[in-house]
């Protein structure tokens, strides 16, 4: 298959020490609605999404959230804190926080994921793996699936080069 994840999206890290966010934004030419439902139905979760849903997530409430890796499976439990769609989701993960804020612009949506997480150096790796995520989506909804592309999969699609191109930028 031909991937391509397209360049390097708009990518901040902010914190205290103790917690840490990255902020990812990414233009889709999708309406909010058409992503929200991407964002939040089960199924088609599982078309993109590092992880596997119990249920879907427009709901507040207890979930599970399945970690993917080839064949390993790893559930972290999740709380959807909020979900007003089209235009916020919110949910822990684990000990994370995932908070994707969709805006109307251009006649697509502005995506803004806020992952919260504890570990500094952890913020390339997960700017690879969502822009990895988010490139698959928005393929999805272009109609022109690629299949999800997680775990140690991901390495054959740029995981690596994504990840040192984002530390590099963090950086500087």
């Amino acid at each position: 298959m031909s991937f391509d994840p397209g360049p390097l999206a708009e990518a901040t890290v902010a914190g205290d020490g103790e917690q840490w966010s990255l902020i990812f934004v990414r233009a889709l030419p999708h309406p909010p609605e058409k992503v929200w439902a991407a964002l939040t139905e089960r199924t088609r979760l599982d078309q993109w999404a590092p992880f596997a849903a119990a249920r879907d997530l427009s709901v507040i409430g207890e979930t599970t959230l399945t970690m993917v890796d080839g064949p390993d499976r790893t559930d972290l439990p999740a709380t959807v804190l909020r979900a007003e769609a089209p235009t916020l989701l919110e949910y822990t993960w684990g000990d994370d926080l995932l908070r994707w804020e969709l805006a109307p612009a251009d006649g697509g949506t502005q995506l803004t994921l806020r992952h919260t997480f504890a570990k500094r150096d952890e913020a390339p790796m997960f700017l690879a793996g969502w822009h990895l995520c988010v490139a698959v989506l928005d393929r999805l909804l272009a109609g022109d699936p690629v299949g999800v592309i997680r775990g140690r999969d991901a390495i054959a699609y740029g995981w690596d080069e994504l990840r040192a191109a984002y530390a590099e930028k963090l950086a500087g």
